[in-house]
């Protein structure tokens, strides 16, 4: 898995012509992608394994700051049932204080 700020750089060119909201849609739907692609066939314990693995790298090399965890949360978060996103917002409060 990659890490963190590599997902939120992976963004498609913004085509002429299209709006802010637009080229926001597109961006979210890319990050959905390689989301989706990097836990392809994983089960929900690995991913969450893997995704606090890198989180605690990320957070102890410095690369990986509070913004980018809320910003990984808001991107997620839509996607999840109520539980699973309480979870989420656990593990990301975890990772903050880190």
């Amino acid at each position: 898995m990659k890490d963190f700020k590599s997902y939120s750089n992976e963004r498609p060119e913004k085509p002429q012509g299209n709006t802010d909201n637009t080229a926001s849609y597109n961006n979210t739907v890319e990050l959905a992608k390689v989301l989706s692609k990097a836990m392809n066939g994983k089960s929900e314990g690995q991913i969450l394994h893997t995704i606090i693995a890198e989180a605690e790298r990320g957070k102890r090399e410095g690369t990986l700051s509070n913004a980018d965890l809320d910003n990984f949360y808001n991107a997620l978060s839509p996607l999840l049932d109520g539980f699973k996103k309480r979870k989420l917002r656990e593990v990301i409060q975890k990772l903050k204080s880190i």
